[in-house]
Order: C-alpha cells, then structure tokens, then sequence
C-alpha cells in the first residue's frame, strides 16, 4: 500500500510538473503571438503591407537563447589588452594587405566616391566579419522578432524587425541568406537592418544592396557610412602621445576637445617623435586603459569610427588597423599589465596545448567560448591561480614548458 501511495504520489508529481512546464512554454508562444499580431499592424506605416508580414513570418517562433546575450559586449567588459590583441594581430594586418590587393578597385572607388579613407574602410571590414569569414550564422528574422517581444529594447529591436521584413520584401536579399549576428547585424560589415536602410548603395551596379554576397557593395555602403556620419578626408582620426610626469588627467575625455596648441603645451608630445602640427583643429586626449597606458590624440574622424559601433576600444581598434595597414608600428608604450592578451595565433596555440591535456576544446579556432574558459579554469586551479577563465601569456607560457605526462 505504500508503495502504491508513493508510484501515486510521483505520478501526480511528475503530471503536475509536466503542466507546469508546458504552461511556462505555452507562456512565451502567446505572448509571442500576441507581439506579432502587434507588429503586424504596425508593419504598414514602415512600407510592409500585411500580405508581405504574413509571408514574412509564417511559422516564425521565438529562440529564447538570444536573451543570453543581450547584457554582454566584449567591448565593454574585455580588459582593452585582450581586446585589442585578438582584432589587430600580425595575422590580420597580412589578410589585410592581401584583401586591399585583391579589392583595390573598389576600395579605390568607394574612397573617391565618398571621399574617405580605404583603409579605414578595409580596417571595418576586417574587425566586423573577418573579411567576409565570420558573418554569424542566426537567422535575422528569427532573432529580431525575438528581440522584439522580450527582454529589454523591445522598441530599438521592434524597428530593426521590421526594417528586416521591408530588406526582404524589396528583393535585395533573399531569406535564407539574411542571417547574422544575434542582435541582427549582417553581412561583410555587419549593418543593422535599419542601417542598412538608410545608408546601404549599389557598389556593383548590378541593381541590388547586398552586403552578404558582394563585396563591393559592402565597401561601398561603409564608405557611405563613414562620409555620412563626417568623415573629413585628409585628417586623421588620431595618434598615440606620451604625457609629461606629473599630467593632470582630469581633462582627459575624447569629447573634451581643445586647440593641439593647448596640448602642446601641457607638454604632450606625439609618440613617434613628429612634431604636433600648428593646427586649428582640436583633439581629445584617449587614456583607455588610464594615466599608465598608451595615450591618444584623438580627432574627429575617430568619432566618426566611434558611430559605427559606440565603444571607444571598437574604434581604436578600427583606427590602429587601419595604421597597421598602411605600415605603422604597434604602440610604443605598453599596456599596463605583467599579463597582456593573445593574439589569434596564440590564442589558437593555447587551445592546442589544451586540448592535448584532454580537455574538450572542440575546434581549434582563436575564439575562446566556453569549452575553451572551463578548460582554462582547470588548468589555472592546478596551477594555484585565480581561476577566472582569462587566456593570457603568462598561462600559454607555463604551458609551452610544462608538456602533458603521457
């Protein structure tokens, strides 16, 4: 009898449990049924008409697994050494000079025709996509009409949805090829949908905005970009300075621009040993890692890169590219840090000696996801070391000289 109370007892556990769960699923379809039914009749005042929507969003259903990641930007929580040192890498400077060869033309013609520079353009095109290799693979209209019923920003995603269905509905690019990264930027330069409304172009005269499957619109439509948003050509966004000992730092602030003279005598001096121009033009001066680490004067063509993705370590990183491929050296002064960050070879290097360790790194890739950090734990809490997950050199080179036992 009272096994038979308990076989009971569980039974109605495990039904009362089971409801339980398919009224938290049945939960989100509803609300998401009831959002698009909203959407729906917004779609007409953005140029969707209700046929379109329909068409567009038959048998759409929400991935939830995109809420993950609406509170993480690497820009803003990577310490600026890793940061820097996994974008711009010997590596990506020499896919660099070879995709400027190979698309001369049209980063030549991008740059005349919008009056900007091309390497910077190339510089976006590198950082955002890996020159065309790393797009993201999510479906767009799947994850912004996620976005666009959950979590925070619902009105930001709302409009980027339905700037995704009027891109489709035009032709320029079809459905199954529109995906991207999980906040809806795609293509070769990762555009928003809305930017790529307003500020995508033809660059190859073929009658289509594609910046998924033509290169030439991709740079051309960032080069639109960069003049739009105030690119002054012949000026350059920056350069690194050295401060005098003693600098009072509280006048730092890339808004807070002043005549170079003025810098110039505080006694800032450029890091390459040029002189600082006798210029009207004014400059904020950069301290992304502090009084202690490499200083910037920073003028208004980097604001302009600051526009395309607003953290000013993406746009440092766009900038020193950029440098990088016209022939310019590493910074002088070094990050303040006994640890600095891994290149994408090294990176990879790191995965290799651990996955020789027996740890499930999976692709040998320089992206360090989860697989990569638990693995990188362990090893730091053999070592005795504060076990956060970081790759740097200090553990890639007690690795090198500690090879796995047999």
């Amino acid at each position: 009898m009272k096994d038979a109370c308990l076989a009971l007892c569980l039974s109605l556990l495990l039904t009362i449990g089971g409801e339980a769960v398919a009224a938290q699923q049945a939960v989100p379809a509803d609300r998401f049924s009831s959002c698009m039914s909203t959407l729906r009749g917004e779609a007409a005042s953005k140029g969707v008409s209700a046929a379109s929507f329909d068409r567009l969003t038959k048998g759409l259903a929400p991935d939830l697994s995109v809420l993950e990641f609406l509170d993480y930007q690497p820009e803003f929580r990577t310490p600026i050494w890793d940061y820097l040192a996994g974008l711009v890498d010997d590596e990506r400077v020499a896919d660099a000079l070879a995709m400027r060869e190979k698309w001369l033309g049209p980063l030549a013609a991008a740059g005349e025709r919008y009056q900007v520079d091309p390497d910077t353009v190339l510089a976006v095109w590198g950082v955002e996509s890996n020159f065309g290799r790393n797009f993201g693979k999510r479906p767009l209209v799947t994850s912004l009409g996620t976005l666009a019923c959950f979590g925070r920003r619902q009105g930001y995603f709302r409009g980027e949805f339905l700037s995704t269905l009027k891109i489709l509905d035009s032709g320029d690019i079809a459905p199954e090829r529109l995906v991207g990264s999980w906040a809806g930027a795609f293509g070769h330069t990762q555009f928003m949908p809305s930017t790529f409304l307003r500020l995508a172009v033809d660059g190859d005269g073929d009658g289509r905005r594609d910046l998924m499957d033509s290169v030439p619109d991709a740079l051309a439509s960032t080069a639109n970009f960069l003049h739009r948003a105030g690119w002054r050509t012949g000026e350059p966004w920056g350069y690194e300075v050295v401060l005098p000992a003693g600098f009072d730092t509280s006048i730092a602030g890339r808004s807070n621009k002043r005549p170079l003279a003025q810098w110039s005598a505080r006694g800032v001096r450029r890091a390459d040993g040029q002189p600082i121009a006798a210029s009207a033009a004014a400059a904020g001066l950069l301290l992304p890692a502090g009084p202690r680490g490499p200083a910037f004067l920073v003028f208004r063509n980097f604001d302009v890169i600051y526009g395309y993705n607003a953290a000013e370590s993406y746009a440092l990183a766009i900038a020193h590219l950029s440098d990088r491929i016209k022939g310019g050296k590493p910074f002088v002064t070094p990050w303040p840090t006994d640890d600095p960050g891994l290149s994408r070879r090294e990176r990879r290097e790191l995965q290799t000696l651990l996955a020789a360790r027996g740890y499930p790194i999976g692709e040998i890739d320089g992206m360090i996801g989860a697989n990569s950090r638990q693995a990188i734990q362990a090893e730091q809490k053999r070592l005795g070391v504060a076990a956060d997950g970081r790759p740097g050199q200090k553990l890639l080179n007690t690795l090198r000289a500690d090879p796995p036992s047999r």
